[in-house]
């Protein structure tokens, strides 16, 4: 995994938001990496309501924009004399998740922090949260801050690999966010695949044999996999998503790092995927590295 060198928080000044910032300000010290610190205002003529005169709209989202810029500048000065990190200051008007992802782009961002939740509950009921569309727009790897303790350096953390291409950047990435932290590498043999063998009429004989060589190569893969320091290992079966949340739990993680599926916006939409039920689930910090393909410059 290349060194993370840039960081982009996105903040919208609620509670949540400032423990996804002072996180991010922790990571950027243990990585020696700038800290950007983004709000990006939602325009007024976005929101449901009467119709407003253009002219109007545009002079109140500039003044919102100006005003956010002198609590962001404030905010980069008193993170820079606190942590010693470089902290910059921006803002945007427009669709949060489009300007987060898009100004990650922008500056090489190598990650992008965001809380699980913001001010703005009732657009997160019916559009889905910031956080949730940045995971599925943003090119580099999300940390979504989920714990509601205040931040602190990470004690134990959880990487869930299922070997899928891109999956030996992860271990390494976690490392990166938790420096300090007890890794556990986690693969879980997904038991939809019996049921699958099952209905297909294959012999039990030869499914028992394929489930005991896959936990066996599960093994293998993960011995290859770990990075530099101490970590432990752990092999499972069971569905993934939940699998990998119980464990998270047992082992009372704060943070569990995977990586994002391929699928198009529809096909999770209408499916699901790991990584986001994973995200809904879990009471820790969730870290998701998009697939190797999208994976941007840090």
């Amino acid at each position: 995994m290349t060194p993370i060198h840039r960081i982009v928080v996105a903040t919208d000044f609620s509670t949540p938001a400032g423990r996804a910032v002072r996180r991010a300000a922790l990571i950027a010290k243990a990585c020696h990496a700038e800290l950007h610190l983004l709000h990006v205002v939602h325009p007024l003529a976005l929101y449901p309501g009467p119709d407003i005169r253009p002219a109007e709209a545009t002079r109140n989202d500039e003044a919102a924009a100006k005003g956010a810029r002198i609590r962001l500048e404030e905010l980069a000065a008193t993170l820079q004399t606190h942590f010693g990190i470089e902290a910059h200051a921006s803002t945007r008007i427009g669709r949060a998740h489009g300007e987060i992802a898009d100004y990650a782009r922008t500056v090489e961002a190598g990650l992008v922090v965001a809380g699980a939740r913001g001010e703005n509950t009732l657009l997160d009921l019916l559009l889905g949260s910031t956080a949730a569309r940045v995971l599925r727009t943003a090119a580099c790897p999300v940390l979504i801050v989920k714990l509601q303790t205040q931040p602190a350096p990470y004690r134990d953390a959880l990487v869930a690999l299922d070997f899928s291409p891109g999956f030996a950047a992860m271990p390494a990435l976690c490392r990166a966010a938790a420096p300090d932290a007890r890794i556990e590498l986690l693969h879980v043999y997904d038991t939809t695949i019996d049921e699958r063998m099952r209905q297909a009429g294959l012999d039990a004989a030869f499914a028992e044999d394929y489930r005991r060589r896959a936990l066996a190569e599960a093994e293998t893969r993960l011995q290859a996999a770990q990075p530099e320091g101490a970590c432990t290992r752990h092999v499972t079966a069971g569905y993934p998503a939940a699998a990998i949340v119980e464990r998270a739990a047992s082992q009372r993680a704060e943070l569990i790092a995977l990586g994002r599926s391929g699928k198009s916006g529809m096909q999770e939409f209408l499916l699901g995927s790991v990584a986001k039920d994973v995200v809904n689930a879990a009471d820790c910090d969730v870290l998701v590295l998009p697939p190797a393909a999208e994976t941007a410059k840090p």
